[in-house]
C-alpha cells in the first residue's frame, strides 16, 4: 500500500501542481488549504505517511499547527516548505520534532527523498507501537501475584528474595516465574527485562546484589 501524503499549503496552485507530481511517483495524496482544515479531518496513524507542511499559512500557521498537532500525539512526520527560509524558524521547527525543512521552489528528487525518509520513519514508529501493544496485551494477562513477582524479577530479585518479600515459598515462585515467562513468550530473564525497559517500568535497585 502507497504512503499517504497530507499537504497544507494555502497556494491552491501550488497544492495541485505538488499533488499531481506527488500522484505520479505513486503516492497518494490529501491536500488542505489551512490547518484548521487538516485538524478537522485529522489523519489517524493507521497508513504510513507525512505531512508536507507550509510555514506561511493564514490563520494558524505552520510551526502553530506543529504544535498543536504534537499536543494531539500524532506521529505523522512533519516535511516544512517555505519561500522563506528563516533560520529561528527552521531551528524551533527541527527541535519540535520536523522531519525536513525545504525551500521552494523545491527539486522533484530533493522532495521526494524528504518524503520517503519522513515516511520510513513513520512506519518505525508505527511497528514500534504496535510491538508495544502487543506487549502491553501480554502483560495485562498476569494475575496480580505474576505481576508482582514480574516487577521483582525484572530488578533483579532471586526466587528466594522475591518469595521472602512476598511471603510465600520459593518453589512457588519458581512457578509463577514459570507461568510470568510463558504467558510473556520470553525464554530468559533478558528478554522479560528489555520487555520491562521497553514499557518504561524497570526501576532500577542499586541495593540489589545478583
Amino acid at each position: 500500500m502507497h504512503a499517504y501524503v497530507h499537504i497544507v499549503d494555502d497556494d491552491a496552485s501550488f497544492r495541485t501542481a505538488l499533488e499531481r507530481r506527488l500522484k505520479l511517483a505513486g503516492y497518494r495524496v490529501a491536500t488542505y488549504a489551512s490547518a484548521r482544515q487538516l485538524l478537522d479531518q485529522l489523519p489517524g496513524d493507521e497508513e504510513a505517511g507525512c505531512i508536507l507542511l507550509d510555514v506561511r499559512i493564514p490563520g494558524m500557521s505552520g510551526p502553530e499547527l506543529q504544535i498543536r498537532l504534537n499536543e494531539l500525539e500524532s506521529t505523522l512526520p512533519i516535511v516544512f516548505l517555505t519561500g522563506h527560509a528563516d533560520t529561528a524558524t527552521t531551528v524551533q521547527a527541527i527541535k519540535a520534532g520536523a522531519e525536513d525543512f525545504l525551500t521552494k521552489p523545491i527539486a522533484s528528487e530533493q522532495l521526494i527523498e524528504a518524503i520517503n525518509r519522513a515516511v520510513a520513519r513513520h512506519e518505525l514508529a508505527r511497528s514500534q507501537r504496535t510491538r508495544l501493544d502487543s506487549l502491553r496485551a501480554l502483560l495485562a494477562k498476569l494475575t496480580p501475584r505474576e505481576r508482582q513477582v514480574f516487577d521483582l524479577i525484572v530488578r533483579g530479585r532471586i526466587n528466594k528474595q522475591v518469595g521472602y518479600e512476598l511471603g510465600t515459598t520459593e518453589r512457588t515462585i519458581k512457578a509463577h516465574r514459570h507461568q510470568v515467562m510463558e504467558k510473556m513468550q520470553v525464554q530468559s530473564l533478558a528478554e522479560l527485562v528489555s520487555i520491562a525497559e521497553r514499557l518504561g517500568m524497570r526501576e532500577l535497585d542499586s541495593e540489589v546484589k545478583g
